[in-house]
């Protein structure tokens, strides 16, 4: 299996304690968004595990225990969203300049410039966010985290029920593929300046021209690579139809995640996400609340994709 830790909320940054209990423990229960009394019971076990994939704006809640030798056994790498945004946008994040660019390198010279993908997502156009606002802070950020990712996923603001009402406040202006071809025609110069590749994330805009491709955020040929071995994953056909992503199964939850956002998708309830993160507790097999009468679990089923060790040339793509 592939983890997803999580598109549903920020582990590293709030459940890492969590996590790595999870990971002593061998196993985790998930509840079905759909249907909550339906919960997943899925085994940790390295044995079983692929890979993880962590999702994050601020990891170095997590980052001194990167080193434990619970975590040791697996493959993983991290998605870190870093974006321009002030807290009309983003509420609930630390200064970008004094706590999230130091994280995000040190995140890079703990663990190598491969696992770290720095995502700009979601972009949007409004008054104060212009295409050339985006130009500038790209090229600021580009700088400043220069030798500290190989790869950079951008994507343009999706709209969801919940994030129309949202995302009002920001005063959104709709964008055109023209508007946002170019400002991907300047982010692909800045990445060439500063040494690394770009790619989107879910867009049907094709960009293949501008040397942009169509990225996998749960990406099995980096996993293959970090971990040594082939995976014989396919796509996750849960997700939307251009999302590129390899299969995984996802151990966060709806409504926890305390960054705030306004353009969030994840978060549908300021009074659920108070309840629910007050009912967290770190050595509850649940992200939040615990088992109740009724509840039916059932064991997901537990299988290594791994085929083979895969040889020096493999690895260098010969």
């Amino acid at each position: 299996m592939i983890i997803s830790a999580s598109r549903r909320t920020d582990i590293p940054s709030y459940y890492s304690d969590w996590f790595f209990h999870r990971l002593e423990e061998g196993n985790v229960l998930v509840r079905n968004p759909v249907n909550q009394k339906q919960v997943g019971k899925v085994s940790l076990s390295p044995g079983v595990v692929d890979g993880i994939v962590f999702w994050t704006k601020n990891p170095a809640p997590m980052l001194n225990r990167l080193k434990d030798p619970v975590l040791e056994p697996y493959s993983y790498y991290f998605q870190f969203t870093l974006t321009p945004y002030g807290k009309d946008a983003e509420p609930g994040l630390p200064s970008k300049k004094s706590v999230l660019i130091p994280a995000f390198r040190k995140l890079a010279s703990l663990l190598g410039r491969e696992r770290v993908i720095w995502r700009y997502d979601p972009v949007f156009f409004s008054d104060t966010y212009t295409l050339e606002y985006h130009s500038r802070c790209f090229r600021f950020l580009a700088s400043e985290l220069e030798g500290c990712m190989e790869t950079c996923t951008v994507s343009f603001l999706d709209y969801y029920s919940n994030t129309f009402t949202a995302t009002r406040p920001l005063r959104i202006h709709p964008s055109s593929a023209g508007q946002q071809l170019e400002l991907l025609e300047r982010f692909s110069e800045t990445a060439a300046a500063h040494g690394f590749r770009l790619n989107t994330c879910a867009e049907a805009l094709d960009s293949e021209f501008l040397g942009i491709p169509h990225g996998c955020c749960i990406d099995k040929s980096l996993l293959e690579r970090i971990g040594g071995c082939r995976l014989s994953v396919g796509r996750d056909t849960g997700q939307r139809p251009e999302c590129g992503c390899a299969s995984s199964i996802d151990i966060g939850a709806y409504n926890s995640c305390r960054n705030g956002c306004l353009y969030c998708y994840a978060n549908h309830s300021p009074a659920a996400l108070r309840r629910n993160y007050q009912s967290h507790d770190p050595r509850s097999p649940l992200l939040y609340g615990s088992t109740q009468p009724g509840d039916i679990i059932r064991e997901r089923k537990a299988v290594s994709f791994r085929e083979d060790q895969l040889t020096i040339f493999d690895l260098s793509g010969k």
